[in-house]
């Protein structure tokens, strides 16, 4: 059974940084996308980032532009867990955060293309 549990949310301050884990169980993170995912009540999944295996720098992750430069996506592959690093945090950052798994061919910036969710952390940022 496949499992993707997040935990590193929390409530902070503008300007403070926060990293979300994504650690996965039932599945192996090679040859896999993962992507980090947020919703805020009545709107619909937004794409923030995603990192593939394989991927030999950390240019060759992918960032949505609203947290390029704030935001990293990395993964460590020996642990099967994923992180959000999050600096610079601004109150429009406020979302349930969601881990996704997927195909690696399909679109990255799609929520149908995940496969596997997690269940979700909220992430609270206050001016």
């Amino acid at each position: 059974q496949v499992q993707l549990v997040e935990s590193g949310g929390g409530s902070v301050q503008a300007g403070d940084s926060l990293r979300l884990s994504c650690a996965a169980s039932g599945i192996t993170l090679i040859n896999l996308s993962m992507a980090w995912f947020r919703q805020t009540p009545g709107k619909e999944r937004e794409f923030v980032a995603r990192v593939r295996s394989g991927d030999s720098t950390t240019n060759y992750a992918l960032h949505a532009p609203s947290v390029k430069g704030r935001f990293t996506i990395s993964m460590d592959i020996a642990k099967n867990t994923v992180y959000l690093q999050m600096n610079s945090l601004k109150p429009e950052d406020t979302a349930v955060y969601y881990c996704a798994a997927g195909a690696v061919r399909k679109p990255h910036d799609l929520s149908t293309s995940y496969d596997h969710w997690g269940q979700g952390t909220q992430v609270t940022v206050s001016s």
